[in-house]
């Protein structure tokens, strides 16, 4: 019976492990995003110049900078003046728009 109630213990922990990182990712601003403002589109290159507020999950304070984008189309759906909400992630070394929106 000990094993049984062990075993028990070990499938809850690796089914909560998701759930546990998710909120630890919340808590770190994992899923927070960024206002915004492009100041910038370039197609060719696949980036976009964003002067941003501060970037929780990268540690990043406030300021104008380029970010490569991780979908080419994320480009169409923006123009130098839009206010944006986005999210970036460093992505192999690269801070990468992953998500953009327009803001409210």
């Amino acid at each position: 019976m000990n094993m049984r109630k062990l075993a028990i213990a070990v499938i809850a922990m690796l089914l909560s492990g998701p759930a546990v990182f998710a909120a630890e990712q919340q808590a770190k601003g994992g899923d927070a995003q960024t206002v915004g403002e492009v100041r910038k589109v370039d197609k060719a290159a696949k980036k976009v110049t964003i002067k941003h507020g501060p970037i929780t999950n990268l540690d990043m304070p406030p300021m104008t900078m380029v970010f490569q984008v991780r979908d080419p189309s994320m480009l169409e759906k923006v123009k130098v003046g839009d206010k944006i909400k986005f999210r970036a992630e460093d992505v192999k070394g690269a801070l990468t728009v992953t998500r953009i929106e327009a803001a409210q």
